[in-house]
């Protein structure tokens, strides 16, 4: 399960928790401009926009768990079990893998505007990466700073929609999570209260009835009003702490959250993207001490994978 997260007050931020049972191998990962994307069943990918972030390489090929191309665009996959769905190839479609929509979208486009245009056209293939890498059921969060919007593939088709709270989690669809959160819309405007009663005095209550738990639902719920109640005016390092703080209000401590097979699910790493001054910034379970990755910094022209370090 996951959390992913667009902040546009002052500063221009979008991030995400990856919440699995064990570690891929993930590392950051910078893609040149003249890396040749390989493609299923487009033409290769032979040049495009520069991107970084987090990836499992796997024959050479990074497997992007989110990303963000050289003009500030940025993309996360999340967990979408039992409502994913991938299709047949269309004749008259632009048919993608879904491990390659992330390479794809970010190679291609430069904002929001862009992205529509191309999902317009697109399928999303039920092709697997290999016989022994079979693919994961994701729906997408796609944000340049301005603008957001998630992505679904299901039995009807792909559908894209505009994310104007910023949030997205996992199951289930993101308009069923939409109509959820509106229960909470008193709570989000609450004051906190001036008289305590029998209780005695105790701030924090102008939030009672937001929910703690580690479900999807409860933590698009409870990302949102802490993202929603962050003050305006950040800027800098401040606001990026801030936003490391709001991811951490839904992260997974080890043990809180276990799978239908007895194993722990836990935030393994966190990220944000700084969108203005293309940056990035990553915290690990073990390492909550963010640490910084200018892209500028990087040759973009080359053809070769840059690793920039593990996970």
């Amino acid at each position: 399960m996951c959390t992913a997260i667009s902040y546009n007050k002052k500063e221009k931020l979008f991030g995400r928790n990856l919440d699995v049972v064990c570690g891929y191998g993930e590392k950051v990962v910078i893609t040149p401009q003249n890396y040749n994307f390989k493609m299923k069943f487009v033409s290769d990918l032979t040049t495009h926009k520069g991107i970084i972030g987090t990836a499992a390489v796997i024959d050479g090929y990074p497997l992007y768990f989110d990303a963000m191309n050289e003009n500030g665009l940025c993309m996360a996959g999340l967990n979408f079990p039992n409502n994913a769905f991938y299709h047949t190839r269309v004749a008259d479609k632009t048919n993608i893998a879904p491990f390659e929509f992330i390479p794809f979208l970010l190679g291609k486009c430069e904002n929001i505007v862009d992205a529509e245009a191309l999902l317009c056209d697109i399928n999303i293939v039920n092709e697997n990466f290999s016989e022994n890498l079979p693919l994961t059921p994701l729906h997408w969060m796609i944000s340049d700073g301005e603008k957001s919007l998630t992505v679904e593939s299901d039995k009807e088709g792909l559908h894209f929609y505009k994310n104007e709270v910023g949030v997205l989690t996992n199951n289930p669809p993101f308009l069923k999570q939409i109509l959820n959160l509106e229960k909470y819309i008193d709570i989000f405007t609450k004051k906190q209260p001036q008289n305590n009663g029998e209780e005695g005095f105790s701030v924090g209550l102008d939030g009672v009835g937001i929910p703690g738990d580690y479900s999807s639902s409860s933590r698009f719920v409870k990302a949102s009003f802490v993202k929603m109640r962050s003050p305006k005016n950040m800027v800098g390092e401040e606001a990026v702490n801030q936003f490391f703080k709001i991811l951490s209000s839904v992260a997974m401590p080890k043990g809180c959250v276990i799978t239908e097979t007895g194993e722990c699910e836990y935030t393994r790493y966190s990220c944000c993207f700084d969108i203005n001054k293309r940056e990035c910034y990553y915290t690990t379970y073990n390492n909550p001490l963010p640490s910084k990755i200018i892209l500028k910094n990087y040759d973009l022209n080359k053809g070769e994978l840059i690793f920039v370090q593990n996970i």
